[in-house]
């Protein structure tokens, strides 16, 4: 997206910002407990968005049961608003997905969804924020 606004904070700033789950998922890329989150199971139409800066990621019609733990989506919202980067990280080789936008981590994205995309973007449901629809 060539029109997305960088934002650019330091570590404290985060800090005071963010709840101490939320900074060690989205600053310091931690996980939240499968099976645990608050959207794991919401079935609310509506938008997910970055849970620090607000940055649009996904749409609920997105979004589908993948059984993993964590909120599962087939694809994200056009126009670059998440970076992928590869994941060296205990052992495996996977695709870290982060906001575009502030640069914090969201979760992973791997190629056995279910659905028609085949993809699985597998998101913490601290890195997220929902809108609901009116």
């Amino acid at each position: 997206m060539d029109d997305l606004e960088k934002i650019t904070k330091e570590e404290d700033e985060w800090k005071q910002i963010l709840s101490n789950e939320q900074y060690h998922v989205l600053r310091e890329k931690g996980t939240e407990r499968p099976f645990s989150g608050a959207f794991y199971l919401n079935k609310e139409k509506g938008m997910y968005a970055c849970g620090a800066c607000g940055n649009e990621l996904f749409t609920s019609d997105m979004k589908f049961d993948s059984g993993c733990g964590w909120p599962s989506f087939d694809k994200e919202i056009a126009g670059g608003r998440i970076v992928k980067h590869l994941d060296k990280t205990l052992g495996m080789m996977r695709t870290e997905i982060i906001c575009a936008k502030c640069g914090s981590h969201l979760g992973h994205l791997f190629n056995d969804g279910s659905t028609e995309t085949g993809m699985r973007y597998c998101v913490n449901s601290l890195s997220l924020a929902f809108k609901k629809e009116d």
